[in-house]
Order: structure tokens, then C-alpha cells, then sequence
């Protein structure tokens, strides 16, 4: 169950919720990671779904100096649409590894390549996709003037010589015999060629230049004619926060499991637990009954059943009320703010936040006591208190939130561990106040303490289970 706010009183006797590493809030039972309900590996539930396989290529991958971002997303995006995402390969830039994974691809139905279109040396995935495939590169003629057009207009925009683009026109109007440009983002193109019956795509590898030419992927004829072997499944989400990943899965168990048709994902993200159904034509009752299941047991923990973030519906609580809605943080260093103005349209509700790491920052910008601070430390309810006041009455907003906490590695004592967070909700109507002890590192803590904050403001403003739409049946 999730546990009740703790309501805040005033700073000389504040009553707040201490809680010690359990829930899924608190462990490493909430670190993200995807767990079928019963063990059998994730996937569609019909073996007859065209298959997919994302070859994603990048040195910088591989070495880890960045996330891959474009993978989980193909990966969902291909799922939504009815094909079975059957692996994701990161390979590095070198020929051989790539040419390796670009073979292995192509035994799919679709091959979705990322990355590697660009115009320098090492952007080799046309290249290696030609070859791969025994086709020869030829030089789209019209996707060299559109190409060019782009490149003189970057040139101007960063008031560079045409020059220092013009080597690499040519190279990305270069495609496999064959092969279709589907459209531009930026310089690079998307690529689809057909290979025996099979089909093969190449993206660039900027998740933003990738997603702006997904759609175009989707719409073209080869891709849509897959698409017309089967029908999308029906997917359904239910989202928790409050019950363990263990206590959900057992429950999924202890109501029968999956049957046929039906294949559940438990995932912990962000301190809640989604469950996601993939539904196939028959599997329809036995999802009836594990969602049925799932209200049944934990239905004040039951936020929602869409995939709108909390953030998205702690905006539209306010936006419904005409309420403004403000953060004062110290901790989490503008995360919260960072997290509220990610949801398109937030300005007409989020008017801003306080980062106050320091204490004289507190003080002057937030106006915390200086006594207070030096009474009760600038890590206590008190502090949180003091900061959300402050914030409602600087940014002159409805609701506010505030926290204050210690991130590490260093900064902690005995009496105030590394871990440990306050936070403190306001709203015209009532007052809320938390502290909470965080595991994990630097980055998990702040991370977590970012989504208790958010689902703070949810529980103050929003009554648990109310977000969530019953299910008709």
C-alpha cells in the first residue's frame, strides 16, 4: 500500500514520514529493469509476427561515452506496430563488425540500421549495407541537389565556406542500386532497400534526425506491406507506485499468469512499476483478468492505466483547479523543473523553480531563516518546509514542492546518512511533508528523490486510484 502523506505542520513540530530501504521506492527492487511475469523471455506473444532486428553502430557506444537512445525506442515503436523486435545489436564503427551485424540483420524480415550516414571517413553504413547486399553504389542525383541545397544553407546559417560541407555531399548522396531515399534530416538521409524479399533501413544516428524520419519509414510501401501480415496487438498499462516489483509479479502468479495470447512485463522505472499486457486475438479474458486482478489488489497504489508520466498528470491537476505550480530544490539541482517543463503546454500551470544549493542561497532567494538553518540544518523537515513556503510566496504560485537532501558520496554523518531526503508539498488546501532514506549512488539518489517529489504533488493534489480509468468489465 502505499503510505499515507504525512500531513505538515508548522516547522517547530513537523510531522513527517520516516522510512527505512523497502518498498519499491526504497530498493533495488526499483532499479529499471524489464522482468516477464514469468520468466519466459520479453517479446510478442505470436511466433508468426515478421520479425525485426536494430543494428546500432557507433564507437562511442561501444566505448561508453554515451547512451544509446535510438534502440529502446525502435524497439518500442516496432513492438507498437505489430513486429516482433527480436534483438538489439551495438556494434562499433570498424568494417568488419558492422558488415558482421548487417549480415546477421538482414536474416529479419525488417533490418533497422542507425547511425553511420554521415559524411566523414568512418560513416560507413551504406558502404558496408551495398556491399553486404552485392549492390553498387550510385549517386541519387536529386537527393545530391537537395543535399547540397541543405548544406549551403548550414553553411550560411553558421557563416562557414560552402567548402568545408561540399566533400561530403556526394558521399551521403551515395546509395546502394536499388535503394530509396525516404526523406532528409539535416544532411542524412533514411534509406530503404529490399533485399530478397526482406527489408532494410538506415537512419541516422541523432535520436531527433531518427524520430523525425521514423514516420516516413512506416508509411513507405515495403515496411506497410509487413505491416499487412498482421495486425498491431492490442496493448494495455498499468502503472503502480507503492507496491514492490516482487509483490506485483507474485500477484500476476497468484492470478493465474499469462495464458495464450497474453505475454506481461513487469518494469520498475522511475520508482513505479509498470505492467504491460501485449494482448493477441483470444488472450482478450485472460488479460480481463489479471488487470481485474491487479485493481483488485493494489488499488490505491494504481496511478494510472496510459503511459502519461506523473509529471504530465501533476499538470493536469493544477490546470484543472487554475492552480500555478512552482519547486524550490537543493538536492536534485533543477531535475523536478527539468522533468514538469519536458510535458509540452506546461508553462500555462509550471511558472518555475529554485535551485538553492548553498545556504545563503536558501536565504536569499527562497528566504529559509537564517536560525532555522543554523538550528536545524539545512537536510531536516524544517528546511523543506521553509523552502516550499518560500517558493509559493517568490514565485507567487498555488503549490509548490520542495527538496533538500544528501546526494553523496560525501556530505553524510551518523544522524544524517548519505540517502536521506526531505520533501515538502503545499497547495491552498493542504500541506504534505516526507523524508525518505534513498539507496544507490549520487546520480540514483537524485533521480529517485525527483520522483518521490513529483509523486508527492500527485498524491497531494490528485486522490490515489483516481487517476486511473475503470475498465469497463
Amino acid at each position: 500500500m502505499e503510505a499515507p502523506l504525512a500531513p505538515a505542520r508548522r516547522a517547530e513540530q513537523p510531522e513527517r514520514e520516516a522510512q527505512r530501504p523497502q518498498g519499491p521506492e526504497l530498493s533495488t527492487d526499483a532499479v529499471d529493469r524489464p522482468r516477464h511475469a514469468q520468466g519466459r523471455p520479453l517479446g510478442l506473444v505470436s511466433a508468426g509476427r515478421p520479425r525485426a532486428v536494430v543494428v546500432v553502430t557507433g564507437s562511442e557506444l561501444v566505448r561508453g561515452d554515451r547512451r544509446d537512445a535510438n534502440g529502446p525506442y525502435l524497439a518500442a515503436e516496432l513492438g507498437r506496430l505489430g513486429l516482433e523486435p527480436s534483438r538489439i545489436v551495438i556494434v562499433g564503427d570498424a568494417e568488419t563488425e558492422l558488415e558482421a551485424a548487417v549480415r546477421d540483420g538482414l536474416e529479419a524480415d525488417l533490418c533497422v540500421l542507425t547511425g553511420g550516414l554521415g559524411p566523414t571517413h568512418d560513416d560507413r553504413t551504406v558502404e558496408v549495407l551495398a556491399r553486404v547486399t552485392g549492390r553498387r553504389l550510385v549517386v541519387d542525383e536529386a537527393l545530391e541537389r537537395e543535399i547540397e541545397r541543405v548544406s549551403r544553407a548550414v553553411a550560411e546559417r553558421l557563416r562557414r565556406p560552402y567548402g568545408d560541407f561540399a566533400g561530403g555531399v556526394r558521399k551521403q548522396a551515395s546509395l546502394p542500386e536499388g535503394a530509396t531515399a525516404l526523406g532528409l534530416a539535416g544532411t542524412a538521409p533514411a534509406v530503404l532497400l529490399q533485399v530478397d524479399g526482406r527489408v532494410a533501413v538506415a537512419l541516422p544516428g541523432p535520436p531527433g534526425e531518427l524520430r523525425r524520419l521514423w514516420s516516413k519509414v512506416v508509411e513507405s510501401g515495403p515496411v506497410g506491406q509487413l505491416l499487412e501480415r498482421v495486425g498491431a496487438p492490442e496493448r494495455r498499462v498499468l502503472r503502480f507506485f507503492g507496491p514492490s516489483e516482487s509483490a506485483v509479479a507474485r500477484a500476476l502468479d497468484e492470478a493465474g499468469g499469462e495464458g495464450e495470447g497474453l505475454a506481461v512485463t513487469v518494469c520498475a522505472r522511475d520508482l513505479e512499476i509498470h505492467v504491460d499486457f501485449v494482448v493477441e486475438p483470444g488472450g482478450e479474458a485472460r488479460a480481463e483478468a489479471l488487470e481485474s486482478a491487479l485493481r483488485d489488489r493494489f488499488p490505491a497504489e494504481l496511478f494510472a492505466d496510459d503511459e502519461r508520466p506523473v509529471e504530465e498528470l501533476v499538470l493536469q491537476a493544477c490546470r484543472s483547479r487554475g492552480w500555478k505550480l512552482g519547486a524550490a530544490e537543493s538536492s536534485t539541482g533543477g531535475l523536478v523543473a527539468a522533468r514538469l517543463t519536458s510535458v509540452p503546454g506546461s508553462s500555462d500551470v509550471f511558472v518555475g523553480g529554485v535551485v538553492a544549493y548553498a545556504n545563503e542561497a536558501k536565504e536569499a532567494a527562497l528566504g529559509v531563516p537564517r536560525e532555522l538553518l543554523a538550528t536545524h540544518g539545512a537536510v531536516s523537515a524544517e528546511a523543506a518546509e521553509a523552502m516550499a513556503v518560500g517558493a509559493r510566496e517568490r514565485l507567487g504560485v498555488d503549490v509548490a514542492v520542495a527538496v533538500t537532501g544528501i546526494a553523496g558520496p560525501g556530505g553524510g554523518t551518523a544522524d544524517k546518512p548519505v540517502g536521506l531526503v526531505f520533501l515538502h508539498g503545499q497547495s491552498p488546501e493542504t500541506a504534505a511533508a516526507r523524508e525518505v532514506h534513498l539507496p544507490g549512488d549520487r546520480d540514483d539518489v537524485r533521480a529517485r528523490a525527483t520522483a518521490l517529489a513529483l509523486h508527492l504533488l500527485r498524491r497531494l493534489l490528485i486522490q490515489p486510484g483516481t487517476n486511473a480509468r475503470a475498465r469497463a468489465g
